[in-house]
């Protein structure tokens, strides 16, 4: 529509001063046929435009084509090379991997067997120990089943009153045994009044033995025990009252038999062999202990046996050392007699040494002497074989160095 206004507008004549223009002429001619024929000549300049346009851009299209077309085929060649290069590259990377690979296997492989056979070094080593560990499990059981069969034993002893007390008996006389000197104890000795106490201690310096008996009221103590388990109040006072009746029969037997003046000690003991029962009597009958002390016997237990024993066994060293004391008396006067003499011989002896200094002092003047006398002769001598060597030398200084050497040997002579 522009270029038609255009057409229309192109001056066609000058009339003075009105131009006239195609589209006046149109007007003026009615050209309306005019315009068609402008219009379709229009349209082929823009066909015919249209046209050169299409093959000018088919020809750019078409060289763009070839250009693509020949960088497509370079970039396929350059692919085709970047693949050989990857296909060599992925051969020598696979060829290496495969060696890795391969080595890994066999390290792995390696490893493994070592692992197993230090696993099964092990094992064999665990099952050793394990043997062992049943061994000892086989002896510990064992041991088990004999001390059950000793604990049956000890009940089947400590169930008869005989075999009891001398259980008893046999355990204070291995704590006496152990901690007094052979001859300071005896057992079952007889006394003026024809009883016989389990043990005598011969206290020291002509004093009275030490009497010591053993008792083991372990039934009444049961009877107590068996009450407390039932949670009876009248089992636990009768039981009560017959242990506390069995333990003052014991004291009674002791205070009376073995406590004899003169003989035996004022105080006697009674051993109890179980810390369980002993501990019972201190606990809950403290009445009988207090009867025990009015008539003058301790009760001891193996701890406090064991105790006393090492109070008496001091004792009866110090007893021995104070027997020993004019012994050792006697000895440090002989001692003090014997280091008198040595203090007589150790003054002759500096005396001799005195002596002998002086004598070693007069044969160093002496020496002195010798020394100073040899070093005027040899001065001497020197002297002579100089004057002999000098012929020309004159007669006086000859005879002057004679009466020289005279009077040097009168001078030694005087020394």
């Amino acid at each position: 529509m522009n270029d038609t206004g255009t057409l229309l507008s192109l001056p066609l004549a000058q009339l003075g001063a009105t131009t006239l223009t195609l589209g006046h002429a149109l007007a003026a001619v009615g050209g309306f046929v005019l315009l068609i024929l402008l219009l379709l000549v229009l349209a082929l300049r823009r066909a015919s435009a249209a046209r050169q346009q299409a093959a000018f851009e088919a020809a750019e299209r078409a060289r763009e084509a070839d250009a693509r077309m020949a960088e497509i085929v370079k970039a396929q060649a350059e692919m085709q090379g970047r693949m050989g290069t990857i296909a060599e590259v992925f051969g020598s990377r696979q060829a290496e991997l495969t060696k890795a690979i391969g080595e890994r296997l066999d390290g792995m492989t390696s490893r493994l067997g070592h692992s197993i056979t230090e696993q099964t070094k092990s094992t064999h080593e665990n099952l050793a120990k394990l043997q062992e560990r049943l061994a000892v499990i086989d002896t510990a059981q064992n041991n088990i089943q004999s001390l059950a069969g000793q604990v049956v034993q000890l009940q089947q002893i400590l169930s008869n009153k005989q075999t009891r007390g001398a259980f008893g008996q046999s355990r204070m006389e291995a704590i006496v045994a152990d901690g007094l000197p052979h001859g300071a104890y005896e057992f079952q000795a007889t006394l003026s009044n024809g009883s016989r106490p389990d043990c005598l201690v011969r206290m020291p310096n002509g004093a009275p033995d030490l009497v010591i008996d053993a008792k083991f009221p372990l039934e009444a103590w049961n009877a107590i025990r068996a009450a407390a388990e039932s949670e009876g109040a009248e089992a636990q006072k009768a039981a009560s009252q017959a242990f506390r009746r069995d333990v003052d029969v014991h004291i009674k037997a002791i205070a009376d038999k073995y406590l004899i003046q003169g003989e035996t000690q004022e105080t006697a003991f009674m051993f109890v062999p179980s810390e369980s029962i002993f501990a019972e009597i201190h606990e809950n009958f403290e009445a009988l202990v207090q009867r025990a002390h009015r008539a003058r016997i301790v009760i001891v237990s193996p701890s406090l046996l064991m105790l006393s024993i090492q109070v008496i066994q001091a004792v009866l060293k110090d007893a021995r050392m104070r027997e020993q004391a004019h012994l050792i008396q006697h000895e440090v006067v002989r001692l003090m007699e014997d280091v008198g003499r040595l203090d007589d011989r150790v003054r002759k002896l500096q005396t001799h040494f005195s002596q002998a200094t002086r004598d070693v002092e007069m044969i160093l003047t002496s020496t002195d002497k010798l020394t100073k006398r040899g070093a005027k002769i040899e001065a001497l001598e020197l002297g002579v074989e100089h004057a002999e060597a000098s012929d020309d030398q004159p007669a006086s200084r000859a005879a002057s160095s004679r009466t020289g050497q005279l009077r040097l040997h009168v001078v030694d002579d005087a020394d």
